[in-house]
């Protein structure tokens, strides 16, 4: 029975942080629900400046009015409440880390986030305006370019996804190195195959044209060595410590 107490008080926090953590997110989604329409109209401007005059986005299911935007006011709550939900799992789990395990684990959930965000937001501002402009010039002459509001939401949650996780790479490569996997010689070493790379991913997640490829490539590339740099300030830091 002793044994059993600690588990059942931790399952009973756990309940509690999770319980924390979608309240938070419930209350910022109940705020801006009365401006879904506007949210998703903000996130469907990129294409609609790049409609041709008179054009409209189409819905081509019944409910696909009211639910694609409330979809797009959750993913936003659900951003604005992460800082919020983060910080319940890290009250959690805390008191079972060493000190330099907090050490490094605090930076690299707040740099990952920050990047994630950077992604998405480098994909909005930058990607999507050349994407859609090269598909409103290669259409057809008697084609009408009109997006149906559920898929073009499918296209750009595929993208802030892409874009999100291509932006970790210097947290992805920081971990790496500090753990132990690779090291800072190897991680030079692997620069021209990480090139070759970066432009095979963009290849396979960007629409076929070569600007928006390269403007995922060649992120991809200098993040790398974002992760690079980052490697060599954090070894100097610990060499210094031990002098």
């Amino acid at each position: 029975m002793t044994e059993e107490q600690p588990l059942l008080a931790h399952l009973i926090e756990l309940r509690q942080r999770l319980l924390r953590a979608l309240i938070g997110f419930f209350l910022v989604f109940v705020a801006l629900f009365h401006w879904s329409a506007d949210i998703y109209h903000l996130l469907a401007r990129p294409l609609l400046e790049h409609l041709p005059a008179g054009s409209k986005m189409i819905a081509i299911d019944v409910t696909a009015p009211f639910f694609v935007p409330v979809k797009v006011t959750m993913l936003v709550a659900f951003l604005l409440s992460l800082p919020h939900s983060l910080y319940q799992i890290w009250a959690f789990v805390a008191p079972g880390l060493y000190h330099h395990e907090k050490r490094l684990i605090v930076p690299l959930v707040v740099s990952s986030m920050i990047l994630f965000l950077v992604g998405m937001s480098f994909a909005y501002f930058l990607v999507f305006p050349v994407v859609f402009g090269f598909m409103a010039g290669v259409t057809p002459t008697g084609v009408a370019m009109m997006t149906d509001i559920d898929k073009y939401l499918s296209f750009v949650m595929g993208m802030f996804i892409a874009f999100g996780m291509a932006f970790e790479v210097p947290v992805v490569v920081v971990l790496l190195a500090r753990i132990g996997v690779v090291s800072l010689e190897s991680l030079r070493k692997m620069r021209s195959y990480v090139i070759v790379g970066a432009f095979v991913v963009a290849a396979v997640v960007t629409p076929p044209d070569v600007l928006s490829q390269t403007l995922l490539a060649v992120p991809l590339w200098l993040l790398y060595e974002v992760g690079i740099l980052a490697v060599v300030l954090m070894q100097r830091g610990g060499r210094g410590e031990a002098s």
